[in-house]
């Protein structure tokens, strides 16, 4: 900044020609006329800092407050310095262009708000209004100091945007930057590790919170030791706390996905070492979601979605990792999240059918039941097996209203099949029930009604439960159990042999049926396929299974009969009843009328 060599001026030089070389403006038009004439003392003596600045933008005038903030020692005089220059007013465009439209007389008051330098050396923050003056050739700049205004809102903002726990940027000022970070050239990129640690929650209950901020302020330095080890030609990742014990580090210009999984193999590093607060030696791992990818087409949403669901996977695979983002991964995710969303609403628009496999008796080939399998009829993904919705049914409690629909429609076939084939013996049909069922709604109360709505005999009603559901039964589903097994309804064990099988705590349950799991089956001697191997023990073990359950009163079916010879030697064995595609596939609930027919 400059100033007048000689002190501040006079009333007289103020409105005296000022020699300058002719200049012309965007416009064409010529400015060679000297400044007006303007009341020059209340200018000079006036306590703020005021510069008059003719049409083509030179200074043509300041009084003696301008003079002592602009002008230092050894500078050239203000007048005839181009003002937008001198304050600042031409490194943005929209400012040059308003500035310039005051300059014409178009505009009103322009203010803006600049760092100067201060004719003492120090910078200093001035709020610049350029203001048209009526009737004259000059516009007047006044200058305020707001540098005291500026400071206080500058320590607000540091307080807005950093964690006072940790002093590292929030999550406000985190997305400032990758928002920021995200409007780079297209051909830039932008990686992030998004980082959870382990088990702080523990710390928290038992040491107290006050050793849990001093936990994280102590990783926060260690963070940023790493990031300043990664410093690179884009400068330094930004670690910011996001909350809690989320932590990220942001990488702008990244070169790929081995530079972030470099950064956080270093994380892990420096978080094994244990740290020592108040004599306490306290270890703690950390669990990194880690996301590169260009930015054109990311959005700040996405690549943080991206992040926390690689981050749920990096805890999953057993935490103390780091896990990068697979687009693969993430579709079944998305797949599980729509099927998830459109269970309860797929049994009000009718998607679910049943199916229904035999059970032949192994004895003479006779068809003795049906097991009814699930189907859903999904309009994007197509016939969908339970393997893919039971899980989430039971997740999120819908599998209550699906198993109630599955139970109903069920019964009522097989009063169907029953009436329509007077003179042959009539099947039952099995059905499958969730542990969720039991607790969370009558079960019994459900199969009573739907019993006497459909006039099907309990005999004819098989309940499947999974091993681990029924042995590990006391209580309410215990008594669930008997109660249904007092109404007539069997309760069959599924899988049987692949949970805790308790066989003293066995014959104490009202079961009247094993269904052994298919693995057993598969392994049998002549029998195996699928490429897995034989296993002569697998034979043995089922032998004595049935055995067992015979002496027990129980009746065996055999899941997954797939071979002739694996039929006999069941057969053989003492098994009761084979089910698998040696048999059928399983089949629509007419098929299985065709079957009774030709009885």
């Amino acid at each position: 900044m400059s100033a007048q060599p000689e002190g501040p001026m006079t009333a007289a030089e103020v409105s005296a020609p000022v020699p300058r070389p002719e200049r012309v403006t965007d416009s064409g038009r010529s400015f060679g006329q000297p400044p007006p004439t303007v009341h020059g003392a209340a200018f000079l003596a006036a306590p703020q800092p005021m510069l008059l600045v003719d049409r083509g933008g030179l200074v043509v005038g300041a009084n003696a407050a301008a003079l002592a903030v602009l002008h230092g020692a050894g500078a050239p005089p203000l007048i005839g310095l181009v003002a937008a220059d001198l304050l600042d007013l031409a490194s943005d465009p929209r400012t040059w262009d308003a500035y310039r439209e005051v300059l014409r007389g178009r505009q009103a008051p322009l203010g803006r708000t600049r760092r100067l330098k201060h004719a003492a050396g120090h910078p200093v923050w001035m709020r610049i209004t350029v203001s048209p003056v009526p009737g004259e050739e000059v516009v007047l700049v006044s200058l305020s100091d707001v540098s005291a205004h500026r400071e206080l809102q500058d320590g607000l903002r540091h307080l807005r945007t950093h964690d006072p726990v940790t002093l590292l940027p929030n999550r406000a000022l985190f997305f400032e930057r990758l928002t920021s970070a995200l409007q780079a050239p297209q051909e830039a990129r932008v990686g992030l590790c998004l980082l959870d640690l382990d088990g702080f929650k523990a710390v928290n209950d038992t040491l107290g919170h006050h050793i849990g901020d001093r936990l994280l302020a102590a990783v926060a330095e260690r963070l940023t030791h790493c990031a300043d080890l990664a410093r690179h030609a884009g400068g330094a990742p930004l670690v910011a706390r996001l909350g809690g014990d989320e932590f990220a580090l942001l990488m702008e210009g990244s070169t790929g996905t081995e530079q972030l999984v470099e950064l956080a193999e270093t994380v892990l590093s420096a978080l094994r070492e244990p740290f020592d607060l108040s004599g306490r030696r306290i270890a703690v791992s950390a669990s990194i979601g880690i996301v590169e990818r260009p930015v054109a087409g990311t959005g700040a949403t996405d690549l943080m979605q991206a992040a926390d669901t690689t981050l749920y996977w990096a805890k999953a695979d057993g935490k103390a990792r780091w896990t990068l983002y697979d687009p693969e991964r993430n579709a079944r995710r998305m797949t599980r999240q729509a099927l998830s969303a459109g269970l309860r609403p797929a049994v009000e628009r009718g998607e679910f059918v049943l199916e229904y496999q035999p059970l032949v008796r192994l004895d003479d080939g006779g068809l003795r039941g049906v097991e009814a399998l699930v189907r859903w009829r999904h309009p994007e993904f197509g016939l969908l097996t339970p393997n893919r919705f039971i899980g989430l049914a039971e997740e999120d409690g819908s599998i209550v209203e699906l198993g109630r629909w599955v139970l109903e429609t069920a019964c009522r076939q097989a009063r169907a099949w029953q009436l329509a084939h007077p003179r042959v013996p009539p099947v039952f049909v099995s059905v499958n029930v969730a542990v969720r069922q039991v607790w969370d709604s009558d079960l019994v109360a459900d199969v009573a009604r739907i019993l006497a709505a459909t006039r099907l005999p309990a005999e004819l009603l098989q309940l499947e439960l999974t091993e681990s559901a029924v042995m590990g039964s006391t209580g309410r589903p215990l008594r669930a159990l008997q109660d249904l097994s007092d109404m007539g309804v069997r309760i069959a064990i599924d899988d049987f042999g692949t949970g805790y099988s308790n066989l003293a705590y066995l014959s104490k349950l009202p079961v009247s049926v094993l269904k052994l799991d298919g693995a057993f089956v598969r392994g049998f001697p002549d029998g195996a396929v699928d490429g897995r191997p034989e296993d002569p023990a697998d034979a043995v073990i089922v032998e004595a299974m049935v055995q067992l359950a015979h002496r027990l009163g129980l009746t065996v079916t055999a899941e997954c009969v797939e071979t002739v010879e694996q039929a006999e030697r069941l057969r053989r064995i003492g098994c009761d009843t084979g089910q698998g595609w040696l048999y059928s596939r399983p089949v629509t609930a007419a098929r299985i009328s065709g079957l009774l027919a030709e009885r």
